[in-house]
């Protein structure tokens, strides 16, 4: 489970890849039961919007999930991406076991030790909880792909994606 920003470009960016059978946005790491969008929003719930990423580990695995993460979000930046800002923008990884919490803090202190900029942000905690986003936020660039934020805030991040990851995603028909 991944925050990264905006739960809609996050969606949009794992729904490119080889092996994922599953994308769906949901809310995760706050203190209010069954969170609405609207109170996730006023950032008083503690929750950060997220994807629950289902994916076959045969044909892609959780270190090109990292990888792809990583690279399609700020992850030095605190509670923010863009122009959204907010703790429900946290880049954040939920994990649901010991070995995708070893893996997920590795990476991060890699990417620290090699990459000499500004040092990785990304929150990773257990997940004790997860709720389903409301059902228009599901598939929304795919519903959308023709609205203002996704023309100017998702499709560049996709065109990135497609560039440096091509090897990881699904063959377009």
């Amino acid at each position: 489970m991944f925050g990264g920003g905006c739960f809609w470009c996050t969606e949009a960016v794992f729904n490119l890849m080889k092996g994922v059978s599953e994308v769906y946005p949901g809310y995760a790491g706050g203190t209010v039961p069954n969170p609405t969008y609207e109170q996730v929003c006023t950032g008083d719930t503690g929750h950060a919007e997220v994807v629950v990423v289902e994916y076959d580990p045969t044909q892609v695995s959780y270190t090109d999930l990292l990888t792809v993460f990583f690279a399609s979000h700020n992850p030095t930046e605190k509670n923010r991406q863009g122009a959204d800002v907010g703790t429900q923008y946290r880049s954040s990884i939920f994990y649901t076991n010991e070995s995708q919490k070893e893996e997920a803090l590795a990476y991060i202190e890699e990417i620290n030790a090699t990459s000499g900029g500004k040092p990785i942000v990304t929150e990773v905690e257990p997940l004790t909880e997860v709720y389903k986003a409301e059902s228009y936020h599901k598939d929304y660039y795919t519903n959308h792909s023709t609205a203002g934020y996704c023309q100017l805030v998702i499709e560049p991040k996709l065109e990135k994606v497609r560039e440096r990851f091509g090897e990881l995603l699904k063959t377009q028909s």
